[in-house]
């Protein structure tokens, strides 16, 4: 099946009603549904599972791994008979997943990895490598190759995070006039970007852009470039492909944004565990699966049909 075909399967195709022959809980847990993006994770995870039959609970993190193996317990004492998981931590959700395993529940874990294979039947990721060094091009063709930048980082206990952070630096290397004279880390989260990028227009105040692991990241430095009256010298780069980061593409003040496809990869976890309810096996080869990511610019954003979802 082509990309455009499972981005739009993932919200518009109807399932198959003979489908509905399936029973029992599927627990989906998810980081924070109050950022559009788990939200979105946690919805079409839903959907999917209930669609094919399944009764499915959304229960959230938010990023803590006490909470987290609480869920988990939870989804135990529940006789889940598959759990969708979010892992809050790549080392420290290992443990989480690793009882759940025990209680005889098959794991699939969507949007950030753990630091262990053979725990999970699968670990479904955006191909976090491949979308930064797509981001990283697009913002160099925005700033230009000379000049000073910094940069917003992500959860440092989410693995997605250098990986981005990586493949920025594999494509702005390859520029040495352009000079990274800041990083801070704001956790995925708008305020921390906002408060981050306050401290980072003090101390450098002649940037010409910023380059965020996350939209959220992008969209608090924003609000703090407008504040200072920098946001039309300074040019900002997002990751995620969320509705307010869309937004702000088409108003000008976002430069891209790159597009992960949730959408796509949460349908596909339930429907692999849907496989391996019934037959055992998940259908796919391989546990860890990469889902490339697209891009979002002002010249294709008119394309975006609904959360997370870019027509091709």
């Amino acid at each position: 099946m082509t990309r455009r075909a499972l981005l739009a399967a993932a919200v518009a195709m109807p399932m198959m009603a003979g489908a509905a022959s399936a029973e029992g809980l599927i627990t989906i847990i998810v980081n924070d549904p109050a950022n559009p993006y788990w939200f979105t994770e946690g919805e079409v995870a839903k959907k999917t599972a209930e669609e094919l039959g399944y009764t499915a609970n959304v229960a959230a993190h938010r990023g803590d791994t006490n909470t987290e193996s609480t869920l988990v317990d939870t989804a135990i004492t529940n006789q889940s008979v598959a759990l969708i998981l979010d892992p809050a931590n790549a080392d420290g959700s290992v443990g989480a997943v690793q009882k759940a395993v025990d209680a005889g529940i098959p794991v699939f874990l969507v949007n950030a990895e753990i630091n262990q294979e053979g725990l999970a039947k699968a670990q479904l990721v955006s191909n976090n490598a491949q979308g930064a060094a797509l981001g990283a091009q697009a913002w160099v063709e925005a700033v230009g190759d000379a000049g000073n930048y910094v940069e917003l980082f992500g959860a440092p206990s989410d693995n997605n995070a250098q990986t981005r952070s990586n493949g920025f630096e594999t494509v702005l290397t390859q520029y040495p006039d352009l000079v990274k004279v800041g990083q801070e880390v704001a956790n995925w989260d708008r305020t921390q970007g906002y408060q981050k990028m306050q401290s980072l227009l003090q101390a450098n105040p002649d940037i010409i852009g910023v380059i965020s692991g996350n939209d959220e990241m992008a969209l608090g430095a924003i609000a703090a470039l407008k504040e200072a009256g920098k946001l039309e010298q300074v040019k900002v780069g997002g990751f995620d492909g969320s509705p307010d980061a869309v937004e702000a593409v088409k108003a000008g003040e976002l430069q891209y944004t790159v597009l992960q496809p949730v959408a796509v990869f949460a349908e596909e976890a339930v429907r692999q565990a849907d496989n391996f309810i019934k037959n055992g096996t998940t259908g796919v080869d391989t546990e860890k699966q990469l889902f490339d990511c697209l891009l979002i610019t002002a010249d294709n954003v008119d394309n975006y049909t609904g959360p997370f979802v870019l027509e091709q």
